[in-house]
């Protein structure tokens, strides 16, 4: 399991307290991630029967990826959400726009809870965005949630994220948004 020597970004949010990141690892985070991406409220992810070999496979193949990153979001030191970054130049995207250097694909999931702290996804978006944005090679964040999901597009939104359009993916019609760094600062400053 991943230590905080292993910790790659860290986030203070003033009313929630510490966020950050570190990588995931495949093996030691596979149970956790499994009753994540699992959980009916994790619909969209897209992976409600995969079984734990199943997860752990995925998240295998991505730690194997030169252009996919899966990392684990911690909440004052404990798990709270996983996060993705890609190049969509490469993958999940190729094709169905036009990218341009310095695009970062990016997913994130909040863990389910019984106790909802208000204000804490929005905490999460700002705090991979934040993590995103701390790299200087990265000059816009593009992101293709399922367009049913509004949840996320009003999340999406108040990050800075502007809508493009609907577009096909082989297993969703996703709303294709984008977000820049200066769109991102206007919205959380």
């Amino acid at each position: 399991m991943s230590t905080t020597t292993d910790i790659l970004f860290t986030r203070t949010d003033p009313a929630l307290g510490t966020f950050s990141i570190r990588p995931l690892d495949p093996f030691a985070d596979a149970e956790l991630l499994h009753g994540w991406v699992t959980h009916p409220k994790a619909g969209f992810w897209m992976m409600q029967d995969a079984s734990l070999p199943d997860v752990e496979r995925e998240y295998m193949r991505i730690a194997a990826a030169e252009h996919h990153q899966a990392f684990i979001g911690l909440h004052e030191g404990r798990p709270a959400f996983l996060m993705e970054s890609y190049d969509p130049s490469e993958l999940e995207l190729v094709g169905l726009y036009d990218a341009q250097p310095g695009d970062v694909g990016m997913h994130f999931l909040v863990a389910p809870t019984e106790s909802p702290i208000a204000g804490f996804t929005r905490a999460v978006i700002t705090t991979v965005m934040s993590a995103l944005f701390a790299d200087p090679a990265t000059q816009r964040v593009v992101v293709e949630p399922d367009v049913r999901n509004t949840a996320v597009h009003a999340l999406n939104e108040a990050v800075g994220f502007v809508p493009d359009g609907p577009i096909q993916k082989p297993e969703k019609e996703a709303l294709l948004s984008f977000c820049t760094r200066a769109q991102f600062e206007a919205a959380t400053i």
